[in-house]
């Protein structure tokens, strides 16, 4: 047994990544710790391509197990069940930085799985876990570019502190997980409180100070120990086909993807593309329905970067720096629903419905790693097909459903008030109603106005923005132009380069997310990004408050109220009576709903009802 391990110095505690001592049968696996966290990844890749297969199939697992912190499974059967939103969230943040890595028409089935094997409450696993990715990939015999990095950044006391403990964390004024190469951006994910951006930059810089550190220990290892790279084939637009392509549509493609509308730009693009397929396989019936594919997304890609980069050209007809036409309106709904609001940039439409419940309804989550185990807001974020004009599955979330909502939901977690300032748990749903470019983005700002709709005092409204990127490359992938676009829509979104969502109040960022498909991103482009995003959102929060300047100063009603009471903890068994009996009889006279509990050596008193 050949087992080899580097060391990364890198934040609070250092990182070890060993490999050749578990899942050898893997084509990659990695061991990785830090503190007494320790993750097992793995990667696996088909050696032959699906037949029928169009798009890389890449699927990232990660799964913790209750014995990893010394626990039991809850529930009757004792074993580890559905993936929770954590599980889902960690499989997220792992995939992203991937998939850039991979060349263009790399089709092969590919699985990375993740398992957590143990848990110190203190050093948190989703971190070990990209960089365990990587690193399963470096060593392996996978066409992977290069190493990617991931540190997440804290800022306590007005210093960044690397890879800060959950203990650490708790008094942290950004958490943000930054993924990169040696000298370059991939992907960028957290959340803060109102941070400045100059000081958002500044934190990025930090972290890619780090990241280079732990993509060079994993060089280390690929010189020890690194498989032969495979030989593999690149499913790509074949040339014969490509030609015949632009014939048929290379004139008119403009004209198509430039449709006023969402459904009008689909009906023209698909008519076209039915004349390339017919002409196609009239001269090569060989070919397949994928080649054509290939050909006519080829030809919808190049036409759309060109109309950016030559002609300032979007396919809606806006500047880059335009947003698309706004809507806010709040109480769309009856005051039974204790905040409604509707919130619509162009053909993309988010309605919000905020709910205000007692305390007690809180969610609890299970917790194996020392991270948080309850939250009193929640956002809910429900996608159904109408909202595409499509049929399809409903019911049940998926995992892009689930990361959506939890993007809005930390954008506003840091202006939702304190307990004791607005004793209620809060949820909101998002529904959205339309779909064309950034929903998430809709769902900030909706559920923001639902909420002050509600009668929820926020510090400060919070509104969000996407901004994309689309570039010029040289043949070794290096960018040498770019231009940025402001509130992207589907298609800028599928044919870009960059998907950067940034979501903050009038002082400073609360919650960004970044995804690329470039091998990485530099500073400038980021700074440029930031900037106009900043911009954009500024532009949205006058729309916010021109719907809603304030907090509504009463509560629907419908909504609950809550009174609390403070008594000496020599009475609480008084007031609960034997068996229960006070307490419940007073909840059958009075309708409503009353907890008492020890806090602080004194008895709490939670009464609530309509």
């Amino acid at each position: 047994m050949s087992i080899h391990s580097v060391e990364c110095n890198v934040g609070t505690n250092p990182i070890t990544i060993e490999t050749g001592k578990m899942a050898r049968l893997a084509d990659g696996a990695v061991v990785v710790r830090s503190g007494d966290t320790v993750v097992l990844v793995t990667v696996v890749s088909a050696t032959k391509v699906k037949e029928g297969q169009t798009f890389f199939p890449l699927s990232v697992e990660y799964k913790e197990k209750a014995a990893a912190a010394g626990m039991f499974p809850g529930g009757y059967f004792k074993r580890e069940g559905r993936p929770t939103e954590k599980e889902i969230l960690t499989c997220r943040m792992t995939d992203r930085p991937l998939r850039p890595m991979f060349p263009k028409g790399y089709f092969y089935d590919t699985q990375v799985i993740t398992l957590l094997l143990s848990a110190d409450g203190e050093n948190e696993p989703d971190i070990l876990s990209i960089n365990g990715a990587s690193a399963a990939c470096v060593v392996s015999d996978l066409p992977f570019a290069e190493p990617v990095g991931a540190v997440r950044v804290g800022r306590i006391d007005g210093q960044f502190v690397i890879n800060p403990t959950n203990s650490q964390r708790e008094h942290s004024q950004l958490d943000l997980v930054f993924a990169g190469t040696k000298d370059q951006v991939i992907m960028i994910e957290g959340s803060a409180n109102e941070l400045p951006e100059e000081d958002f930059i500044a934190a990025l810089r930090v972290a890619q100070e780090n990241v280079k550190v732990i993509c060079e220990k994993q060089e280390e290892l690929r010189a020890v120990c690194g498989k032969e790279k495979r030989a593999y084939e690149l499913c790509l637009a074949k040339p014969e086909l490509l030609e015949i392509g632009y014939e048929i549509a290379g004139d008119r493609i403009e004209e198509a993807i430039y449709a006023p509308s969402k459904v009008e730009r689909q009906k023209k693009v698909g008519a076209l593309r039915d004349e390339v397929e017919a002409a196609i396989k009239e001269r090569h019936p060989e070919a397949t329905d994928f080649d054509v594919e290939q050909v006519f997304e080829y030809i919808q890609k190049k036409a759309f970067r060109i109309s950016i980069m030559e002609k300032d050209k979007r396919a809606d007809g806006r500047a880059l720096k335009q947003l698309r036409p706004l809507t806010a309106e709040v109480n769309v709904l009856p005051p039974v629903v204790h905040g409604s609001a509707m919130f619509a940039r162009g053909e993309t439409m988010s309605l919000c419905l905020a709910t205000l419940a007692p305390m007690e309804e809180r969610q609890y989550m299970d917790n194996y790693t020392g991270s948080v185990n309850e939250k009193r807001f929640i956002l809910h974020y429900n996608f159904p097909p109408f909202s595409v004009g499509d049929t399809g599955r409903f019911g049940g979330q998926n995992r892009r459903e689930i990361g959506h909502g939890a993007l809005a939901e930390r954008s506003i977690a840091p202006v939702v008030p304190g307990e004791q300032e607005f004793p209620y748990a809060i949820r909101v749903s998002s529904e959205i109603m339309e779909s064309n470019g950034s929903t998430s983005m809709a769902s900030v700002c909706a559920g923001t106005m639902s909420l002050l709709a509600a009668g929820v005092p926020l510090k400060r409204p919070v509104a969000g923005i996407s901004v994309g990127l689309v570039t010029e490359q040289n043949d070794q992938h290096e960018i040498t132009s770019y231009k940025t676009l402001l509130d992207i829509i589907g298609s800028e979104d599928f044919y870009g380069d960059m998907d950067f969502k940034v979501t903050g109040t009038k002082d400073g960022i609360t919650a960004t997310q970044m995804e690329i498909k470039v091998d990485g991103l530099s500073y400038e482009i980021l700074e440029n990004a930031l900037a106009q995003a900043k911009e954009g959102r500024m532009h949205i929060l006058g729309k916010i408050l021109e719907a809603q300047p304030e907090a509504r100063e009463d509560l629907k009603p419908h909504a609950p109220r809550i009174e609390t009471m403070i008594i000496g903890k020599e009475f609480i068994g008084a007031v609960i009576g034997p068996g229960g009996k006070i307490i419940q009889g007073i909840q059958e006279k009075t309708g409503a709903t009353v907890s008492i509990d020890e806090v602080d050596g004194v008895g709490k008193i939670e009464i609530s009802g309509t």
